[in-house]
């Protein structure tokens, strides 16, 4: 029998282990705060104030988890436009990852919109000047398209081969959709910023801020692949190939030297450089970005021995996704910060932005348990 019929006929599954019980109390407290946020309002229910209207939902919700969704769209074009098709087996993981994310993070964006039941207006109500009109847009779409994407994974479940058939002959022209959407939608989120030179610091303010966000969603596209992958290989017991997986990463080092590169140079460029030794928490914020985030991972990540031992990888690709979280929460968040306007977020913000996460990470673990989402392989030994 087929790995596809055996999975057709595969019961539902969903062991409530002790970490997967607390996982889903987090994701329920998280709910119920989000609740409780419409009903009394932004004020009573955040930290957030008119001096700082974007927080933690904003910040790490929606900054952070639209930039650690990028596997979708960096996979799709890396595999399937430029032609490495010997590493196949790692899109389904990483649509699935992008689709969730989306998800979540526009719940995030409801609960921080002022009026949440407006969220439909950008649908028809254009302002074709708005950076934020733009966003809306292309998560709007980028969503739709992600859900394409994702479909085969649950007709194959269910075995409904005609709207698979029918989703494979349209798929390509929804993989390009994809990835231009989500090249704007990564950029456009660094442009709402190009407006904020007068309270951004200068570590990352620039005309160019579109760039840096793109890169760095890029980068950390290719880190999550490896990150979940080898989480998935030793939580869920998933097959890994541990040599494809570091070729799959090769790019990685060269992309994070790039980063770097414009980063500095732009900086570089502007007389901004020595703000960066000034001493101030966004300098030592600054600081540990560029060195822990970028520049170190990338030296590992040259090392083919570090790329194709999954213990290793995990950490260089771990610093990876730390550093776009930390650049996220720099520019919304720390580098936002003054004398006269501070932001800590409240219990009910920090409940439930884990809510989410731990929502999202469930739900990524049921389908995986549950759907043919990775293709079975034979993992070759470590180098």
């Amino acid at each position: 029998m087929t790995a596809q019929a055996t999975s057709i006929h595969k019961g539902w599954t969903f062991p409530l282990t002790l970490p997967r019980v607390v996982m889903l109390l987090l994701a329920l407290a998280g709910i119920g705060v989000l609740g409780w946020r419409f009903a009394v309002g932004l004020g009573a229910s955040t930290n957030l104030r008119d001096n700082f209207p974007w927080g933690l939902w904003i910040g790490f919700d929606m900054m952070t988890g639209v930039a650690l969704a990028a596997g979708g769209f960096t996979m799709t074009f890396y595999i399937e436009v430029i032609g490495k098709e010997r590493f196949h087996a790692f899109i389904r993981p990483a649509v699935l990852t992008a689709f969730i994310g989306y998800l979540l993070a526009i719940v995030g964006l409801l609960g921080d919109l002022g009026l949440p039941w407006r969220i439909y207006h950008p649908i028809y109500m254009w302002n074709l000047h708005s950076f934020m009109f733009e966003v809306a847009w292309c998560v709007i779409l980028y969503t739709t398209v992600l859900f394409i994407e994702f479909l085969p994974i649950p007709l194959e479940r269910f075995g409904l081969q005609k709207p698979l058939r029918l989703v494979r002959k349209i798929m390509p022209v929804f993989i390009v959709m994809g990835i231009i959407l989500s090249t704007l939608h990564q950029s456009s989120l660094g442009s709402l910023f190009l407006m904020m030179g007068h309270r951004l610091h200068e570590l990352w303010w620039s005309p160019i801020i579109p760039v840096h966000f793109l890169l760095t969603a890029i980068c950390v596209g290719f880190a999550m692949v490896a990150f979940e992958a080898i989480l998935g290989s030793w939580l869920l017991k998933h097959p890994l190939d541990s040599k494809l997986l570091g070729e799959l990463m090769r790019p990685l080092p060269w992309l994070l030297l790039v980063t770097l590169a414009v980063r500095l140079g732009d900086l570089a460029v502007r007389g901004s450089l020595f703000a960066a030794t000034e001493g101030s928490l966004q300098s030592w914020s600054f600081l540990v970005e560029m060195s822990l985030g970028l520049a170190l991972p990338a030296l590992l990540l040259f090392s083919r021995a570090w790329r194709e031992s999954p213990g290793r990888l995990f950490s260089a690709v771990t610093l990876v996704v730390l550093g776009v979280i930390l650049n996220r929460v720099n520019v919304s968040m720390i580098g936002m910060f003054t004398p006269n306007s501070t932001y800590i977020p409240a219990w009910s913000e920090w409940v439930v932005s884990v809510g989410l996460v731990t929502a999202g990470v469930l739900a990524v673990v049921f389908i995986s348990e549950n759907m043919p989402v990775h293709e079975e392989h034979e993992p070759q030994p470590a180098h």
